[in-house]
């Protein structure tokens, strides 16, 4: 008689998922799809792109005030970005 090995599906997605090497980007943009939730929705309406590459998220505004508070907030919302991924995605923010 064959002996059953079962796993749990949440488990199995999640290590295909680290096997392709694709969980990692995947973390990225459901942080970036949070944006509004997290950082309010004056920010988001003023930020035209957001997006992740290299641990670096570039962020594009339409206002030079809400770019100077951004530039002054950078490290707090880095960290609750991270806090947020529960691991640390982004080491650093540049604000165009």
């Amino acid at each position: 008689m064959r002996k059953s090995q079962t796993h749990k599906i949440g488990d199995v997605i999640r290590d295909c998922l680290r096997e392709m090497q694709i969980d990692r980007k995947l973390k990225e943009v459901n942080l970036v799809s949070q944006w509004e939730s997290m950082m309010g929705r004056m920010v988001a309406s003023r930020t035209d792109r957001i997006y992740i590459r290299n641990r670096v998220l570039f962020v594009h505004v339409t206002s030079s005030v809400l770019k100077s508070e951004l530039l002054m907030m950078r490290q707090e919302i880095i960290d609750k970005l991270n806090e947020k991924a529960g691991e640390q995605l982004v080491s650093e923010m540049v604000i165009r």
